[in-house]
């Protein structure tokens, strides 16, 4: 059963800082690219950050500077630190882990999460 279950959302002041998780389960987390998205109501769904299964990483422009991606493959985690928060920044948080079609190897494979939270105000 293959499960990514996302962890730290909730409420939190302009300029104030949330560390988001996420847990996956049920397949081999450390050959998939992880990456963070985030939706605000009425907007289209919007790719934050990204890391590889080398490490590599990659921002969107509005996040670059204050977030920081992060994974822990013997704890299959992926994390999002995210620091000197804007009230632009409120959107549901949705993790994502991603394998693609290469040589070998059966696919793609994309999985996702159920979401989580985050409101940034006064």
């Amino acid at each position: 059963q293959v499960q990514l279950v996302e962890s730290g959302g909730g409420l939190v002041q302009p300029g104030g800082s949330l560390r988001l998780s996420c847990a996956t389960s049920g397949f081999t987390f450390n050959t998939y690219t992880a990456k963070w998205f985030r939706q605000a109501p009425v907007k289209e769904r919007e790719l934050v950050a990204v890391i590889t299964s080398a490490g590599g990483t990659n921002y969107a422009d509005s996040v670059k500077g204050r977030f920081t991606i992060s994974r822990d493959n013997a704890k299959n985690t992926v994390y999002l630190q995210m620091d000197s928060l804007k009230p632009e920044d409120t959107a549901v948080y949705y993790c994502n882990a991603y394998r693609g079609r290469s040589g070998s190897v059966r696919g793609p494979y994309d999985y996702w999460g159920q979401g989580t939270q985050v409101t940034v105000s006064s």
